[in-house]
This record gives C-alpha cells, sequence and structure tokens, in this order.
C-alpha cells in the first residue's frame, strides 16, 4: 500500500509522554498505519506516522477530534499533509509576518513612538480578530503616525525579532530546494531589509508615506490585505510553476484566511479563533520550525 498522508504530532520536549488517542482516530477513518518515525528537535518532541487511506479529510476531521482531547493546554498538537505535498519537489512556503515570522507588530512598535500604543493595539486585535475591515483599520492606525520623525523606522528595525525556529525554518526550506516568501500588512520600510537577511524569495508589504523626512500618516499605493495576500502566493506559485496543491501558507489572524484556505496546507500559528477553526493545521507553540517538522524537513 502507498503512502497517503502523514500524521504528524509534536508535545513539548519537557512533556514525556505522547498523546493518545491518535491511532484510534487514523484507524476509525479507515487508514492503516505504515509506519512510524519519531523526531526530536530544539524545544519538541514528535512523530511522522505514514498511513494509507481514501479520504484524507476524514482523516483530517478525526485526528482534529483527537487533538481536542491530548492538547490539554500544553501546546501539543497534531496535523495531517498529504503525501503528495510532503514527497513535491518543489514547494512554496509563504508566510504573514507580524505575530509569524516576528514576534512583534511592528505598527504598534511605531505607535509607540507616537504615545498612541495602546490605542492601536486594540484596533489591531479587532482586526485580527476579523471584526474590522483590515484596510481601514490600518488607514486610521497608519494616520496616528503622522508627523513623526522617519528615524524612528530604524529604531523599530532593531527592535525587530524573528519568531524562536524562523531561521532555521528558512534555511531548511532552501537548503531542501524549496521557496519561501513572506506577505506582510505590515511595512516594506521594516520588511525588505529583514526578508534580505534571511535571503526570502519573495516579499511584498505596505509602502509608508515619507515627506520631508516625517510620516505622512499615509500609505502609498494599494493596502496589502487579505486578498491581496492570497494574490501573490498563487502569483508566485504560478511564476515557479508550483501547483497551487504544493504550497503552504501560514499566518495568525483574520488577515491571512484567504491565503490559508488557498494553500496546499494552511498553518494557524498561535492564531487567532478566525483563522485557527478554518486551517488545515494548527500550532500553539512560540517555534516556527514546527512547520518543517510536519514536512519531513
Amino acid at each position: 500500500m502507498q503512502t497517503s498522508a502523514y500524521v504528524v504530532h509534536y508535545r513539548p520536549a519537557a512533556d514525556p509522554a505522547a498523546p493518545e488517542g491518535l491511532d484510534d482516530a487514523i484507524a476509525a477513518a479507515g487508514f492503516t498505519v505504515l509506519g512510524t518515525e519519531e523526531f526530536s528537535r530544539p524545544g519538541r518532541v514528535g512523530a511522522r506516522v505514514a498511513v494509507a487511506g481514501d479520504d484524507v479529510a476524514a482523516l483530517r476531521a478525526a485526528v482534529s477530534d483527537a487533538v481536542e482531547g491530548i492538547e490539554g493546554g500544553s501546546g501539543a498538537g497534531a496535523a495531517v499533509v498529504p503525501a503528495a505535498l510532503a514527497a513535491a519537489p518543489k514547494l512554496l512556503l509563504v508566510m504573514d509576518v507580524d505575530s509569524t515570522l516576528i514576534k512583534q507588530e511592528v505598527i504598534e512598535l511605531l505607535a509607540a513612538h507616537a504615545g498612541k500604543e495602546e490605542e492601536v493595539a486594540a484596533v489591531t486585535e479587532a482586526a485580527m480578530r476579523g471584526e474590522l475591515d483590515f484596510a481601514q483599520s490600518l488607514h486610521a492606525r497608519v494616520a496616528t503616525l503622522a508627523g513623526l520623525h522617519a528615524g524612528v523606522i530604524d529604531q523599530v528595525r532593531a527592535a525587530v525579532e524573528l519568531s524562536e525556529g524562523a531561521r532555521e525554518l528558512v534555511a531548511a526550506f532552501h537548503a531542501a530546494g524549496h521557496h519561501v516568501g513572506v506577505v506582510s500588512g505590515g511595512f516594506r520600510q521594516v520588511l525588505d531589509p529583514l526578508a534580505a537577511e534571511l535571503g526570502l524569495d519573495f516579499a511584498r508589504a505596505n509602502d509608508l508615506g515619507i515627506e520631508d523626512g516625517v510620516l505622512t500618516g499615509r500609505v502609498n499605493g494599494a493596502v496589502v490585505d487579505r486578498a491581496a495576500k492570497e494574490d501573490f502566493l498563487r502569483q508566485w506559485a504560478a511564476g515557479l510553476g508550483i501547483p497551487l496543491e504544493h504550497t503552504i501558507a501560514a499566518g495568525d489572524g483574520a488577515n491571512d484566511l484567504d491565503m490559508v484556505r488557498a494553500a496546499g496546507l494552511g498553518v494557524a500559528f498561535n492564531a487567532k479563533p478566525a483563522l485557527r477553526t478554518q486551517a488545515d493545521a494548527a500550532i500553539d507553540m512560540p517555534r516556527l520550525d514546527i512547520i518543517g517538522d510536519l514536512l519531513g524537513l
């Protein structure tokens, strides 16, 4: 029998107990276990279970139900990855930036310099929950930055921290001959140097308006919103000759919904419920390189 999917489960390294109930869930979905490969990575341990069967959607539903009973708030989780995706010779990973590739929200770091941090953070949170139109919320937040000296951008860039495992994830994808892009509702003035440092294949973000050395409180051009993120995923994949089913998209908020739904594997990374319930896989640990575990990298 051929492998049709992998069930990948992981848990914090400090948790010695393997999750229970997954074998029963796999059998209940009509799949047969072909083999198990255990792994140990920084901060976590787990296993990739090769399975054979017909209905990957049913397996994903069964594993999702089982995961609800094994997580226990520890961050342990499991995901189903189609074997065709895991074995693809060329993959494209597209990630959100704020609270995904990096730990912070750049708009909030900028707002702190304008004394508007709490006000902007509240709007950001509502937008990521899907309660506000992203473009409108972005314009409102950027307006609070009007008059700030452009030099604060350098200070914000220096304060940005990559998520744990982000650098390792990008390196693993590139070492395997795959491609990595990021698309952000943040700002290219902060993203571009970071993308260059990581050697990313693609990077797109909004352009902060700057005139006479100060922020105008506006963005130049069309806003990178959830529809634009999906468009970039599709454009980049098409340009590389990669089928959409061989793409992975990861993010944390409602602004990432469209690309996460469109990708061959959609990943919710420490995400808001609006995204988490729509994703194929949910990662509730702080390490971004768990995405590599899902694909055997």
